[in-house]
């Protein structure tokens, strides 16, 4: 809540976030794409507590604001609502590998409805265990007007999903709704009473009755509530139709032809072809998905028990949600992911042992919203606070998930609701049309007990041991950084970015390498590896705060050229290999090679002076710190 203010001030500033096409950060700055750049009050935003200055470059209106954009840049898209999708059309979209550009779809599809389907899902699974205990009569107005809550969003999930993929694919949220809406009018399923008319693909495994045609075409008509696949396709499709007569029609009359000429080509389509082909896929999806899971339930448990951590840090799930998602809308229920459940409780046992065992104040303090958190399915503050950088503690958990996940898939547990996380996830596994509870809802119950008892027992016996608390010694004299780099040593003030000439974001000195490495200046820990390569954050163990930022305005290259070495969080020595870049093809894009190397925490001293000379080499000593 700290940023807030001075993200409204940003925002107001700027022309409010009507203006922003999109958004993103570096190192030290927010790099926004403005619609008009004209109507921003730069030297308001200048003057603002919490900025340094401001800069146009590049076709991006920069706010450098230092070390901490990180967390102004959360604030910012929160405030104006990015995350939720609301930028503009000229958004680009995720390029690159077919798996990023996927993950990139699904997440942006899915993501903006997980809350309220989680929590309806919460509501079924309440509802479906206080049925099983015979406290609530599914006859009663109470239960009817209960399940009108937890089914409808599941129900009209076309709807919904309509409108999220056509935020993600940048297209008139109203068409994708209007399309999702056709799918499920409820007039259509009485189409399909009486005799069909025809029967195409006798004899396949996709055979099919026609109840009805469109202009003499023979229409499929599926059960679309509660899909996922046609809809999507389907939107996807009109994004592509609505930017083509965007092209073509008139603007005097585009607010309505657009979506009029839009919706007459693809709703028809859609029931005709991709409606079905795509609830044919779903099924043959759910099909081969079960069947694999089916060769060895204990093996496919095992393996998505242990590895489910694994791939929420990579972002991999996104690409297994979808199969979860799919098979309830087609089965009613879904094995194959079932069995991740017991990873976040493995998890939170590791974290809970570290928690009664060590004596660090600061792990302790980390551990234990990390614990509560755990409890209720969110194991990112566990995973990277805790148990990750520690390595044997996440190894622990992922043992603990994966036996979990044995136990789940050896016993056939199944979710039948996507509902809520930890421990509000356990009525998920309850058959809402079974007769109490079974062996396969009381597999779960012993799989998330065993894998607490294991990330606990483990991690207390085998996988942390405490280190002695000690207090950090701190060279009150100061101390020297080395050259992270060889070659030409000049000014700070010489170097052609005004944020870094200025001293703004902290004393040091600039070098143009002559070699393209970069090697740690000192002892310490790397605080922050940007994604692209071209800046790197150490921290010493005296508490020096080195920024290198490898060539001008480089973070446009995207990546391209800079080879990192090592990952953020490990701990460096002076002169081991962080990076190397290629500074002719860096050159050749037109990007000067002029090295910032600054001490961002300048203000922690009484006095920051590099050393004099033209040029330097590794590990000469380069910048002099004071305390």
């Amino acid at each position: 809540m700290k940023y807030q203010k001075l993200v409204e001030d940003i925002l107001k500033n700027i022309g409010g976030k009507e203006n922003i096409n999109s958004v993103a950060h570096c190192v030290t700055r927010l790099r926004f794409k403005l619609k008009d750049e004209s109507i921003c009050k730069t030297d308001t935003i200048k003057k603002l507590d919490g900025v340094v200055t401001v800069m146009q470059s590049g076709g991006q209106y920069q706010v450098v604001i230092g070390n901490h954009v990180p967390d102004v840049y959360k604030e910012l898209t929160s405030i104006a609502g990015i995350d939720s999708g609301n930028s503009s059309e000229e958004e680009p979209q995720v390029k690159g590998k077919m798996l990023d550009r996927f993950i990139d779809v699904i997440s942006g599809v899915f993501t903006p409805a997980l809350g309220v389907l989680c929590a309806t899902g919460m509501i079924k699974g309440l509802l479906a265990l206080l049925t099983t205990l015979k406290v609530l009569s599914p006859e009663s107005g109470t239960y009817a007007i209960l399940f009108a809550i937890a089914d409808s969003f599941f129900y009209f999930f076309p709807i919904l999903l309509g409108y999220t993929t056509a935020k993600k694919f940048n297209a008139n949220v109203f068409i994708g709704m209007t399309i999702g809406a056709s799918l499920v009018y409820p007039s259509l399923a009485g189409l399909t009473a009486g005799n069909p008319i025809a029967t195409l693909f006798k004899g396949t495994f996709i055979e099919s009755a026609v109840h009805v045609k469109f202009m003499g075409i023979p229409v499929i008509l599926m059960t679309y509530s509660s899909s996922v696949i046609p809809i999507i396709l389907s939107v996807i499709f009109a994004s592509k139709v609505e930017k083509f007569f965007k092209k073509i029609i008139p603007d005097v009359v585009k607010t309505f032809l657009v979506p009029f000429c839009t919706l007459l080509i693809v709703v028809p389509l859609t029931f005709i072809v991709i409606g079905p082909i795509a609830t044919w896929a779903g099924q043959l999806l759910g099909l081969v998905t079960s069947k694999i899971y089916s060769l060895s339930p204990l093996v496919a448990g095992t393996f998505i028990g242990g590895f489910w951590q694994v791939f929420v840090i990579f972002g991999l799930h996104w690409g297994l949600v979808p199969i979860m998602i799919n098979n309830l809308s087609v089965f009613g229920f879904d094995p194959v992911l079932a069995p991740m459940f017991g990873a976040s409780f493995a998890q939170t046992g590791a974290v809970l042992a570290i928690l009664l065992k060590t004596k660090d104040t600061k792990l302790k303090g980390l551990s234990i919203p990390a614990f509560i958190s755990g409890i209720f399915g969110v194991t990112e503050p566990a995973i990277y606070g805790v148990t990750l950088p520690r390595k044997k503690p996440f190894i622990i958990s992922c043992i603990g998930g994966a036996v979990a996940g044995g136990i789940m898939g050896l016993f056939g547990s199944k979710i039948y609701m996507f509902g809520g996380m930890g421990i509000f996830g356990i009525p998920t596994y309850i058959n809402p049309k079974g007769q109490g509870l079974d062996m396969s809802f009381w597999a779960v119950v012993i799989g998330i007990t065993v894998a607490v008892l294991i990330g606990f027992s483990l991690t207390y016996l085998f996988g942390f041991k405490d280190e002695e608390v000690e207090e950090v010694k701190v060279d009150t004299k100061g101390e020297t950084i080395y050259s992270p780099l060889r070659g030409a040593l000049k000014d700070l003030s010489e170097t052609e970015d005004e944020a870094f000439a200025s001293g703004a974001l902290g004393k040091g000195a600039v070098i143009i390498p002559t070699e393209g490495k970069l090697v740690a200046p000192a002892d310490g820990i790397v605080a922050t590896f940007f994604p692209t390569g071209h800046a790197v954050a150490i921290e010493t163990s005296n508490g020096t705060e080195i920024l290198m930022h490898v060539g001008i305005d480089t973070v446009r290259l995207e990546g391209k050229y800079f080879y990192p070495k090592v990952k953020e969080g490990v701990k460096v020595k002076k002169g081991d290999l962080l990076l190397e870049f290629d500074i002719k093809a860096i050159e050749k894009e037109g990007f000067s090679l002029a090295t910032p190397v600054i001490i961002s925490n300048t203000d922690d001293f009484s006095d920051v002076v590099r050393v004099d000379g033209l040029s330097i080499d590794f590990s000469d000593s380069l910048i002099n710190v004071t305390k």
